[in-house]
């Protein structure tokens, strides 16, 4: 295993755990800090994709799926004042929409490599960070797959309430979507500045 491997795994490993952490945490009505940490799991993937070409990354996000799932699991079983910290459709959310998200960014990114050296990054990340929020957001709290889960854990996610606030009556969990959309769509912009950094710095090795 090489060392860029490593560093590639030890950094998404620790995004993930850490945002698996801070999503207990809210911040305002809409967002928990773990908004503002997942979002750079896009920023390892595509830094791995343009140094060691995409079997590498891929490893990487593999890695950070399985990651994903043990933490998911320990959520499971720790028991907060509502229930578990995580819930099943929670952790079957998570983990589909990382997986297919990060793929998804693997796969644009190195379509549009020999672009423009901000195209590929942009692109990719924000593409797989829309499918990353619709797929989590609707497996886990939409009303249409209730099934995955009889004992309805996220019911609280259906509420109808003002779109953050001030708008049109609709289920909590879409204002929420929105929100961390906007946070996610933020950060692919202020991710391109370590992006270049590395890309100045570093030499592609694949």
């Amino acid at each position: 295993m090489t060392r860029g491997l490593i560093a590639g795994i030890a950094a998404m490993t620790a995004i993930v755990v850490a945002s698996n952490i801070l999503v207990q945490f809210l911040l305002g009505d809409w967002l928990t800090w773990g908004a503002f940490t997942y979002p750079f799991a896009f920023l390892v993937t595509d830094l791995m994709n343009r140094f060691y070409g995409v079997a590498q990354a891929r490893k990487v996000v593999f890695a950070g799926f399985v990651i994903g799932i043990l933490c998911s699991f320990i959520g499971t079983q720790i028991i907060g004042e509502f229930g578990p910290l995580v819930s099943l459709r929670i952790a079957i959310g998570s983990g589909i929409a990382f997986l297919i998200a990060q793929m998804v960014d693997i796969s644009i990114f190195n379509q549009l490599r020999s672009g423009k050296w901000w195209r590929a990054p942009v692109i990719s990340s924000v593409i797989g960070s829309a499918l990353d929020t619709a797929i989590f957001f609707t497996i886990s709290f939409s009303a249409m797959l209730v099934f995955l889960d009889s004992s309805e854990p996220n019911i609280w996610a259906r509420e109808l309430v003002p779109m953050f606030g001030f708008g049109p009556e609709l289920p909590l969990w879409i204002s929420l979507g929105i929100a961390d959309f906007a946070i996610k769509l933020a950060l692919v912009f202020i991710a391109l500045i370590p992006f270049k950094l590395m890309v100045n710095h570093l030499k592609p090795q694949h």
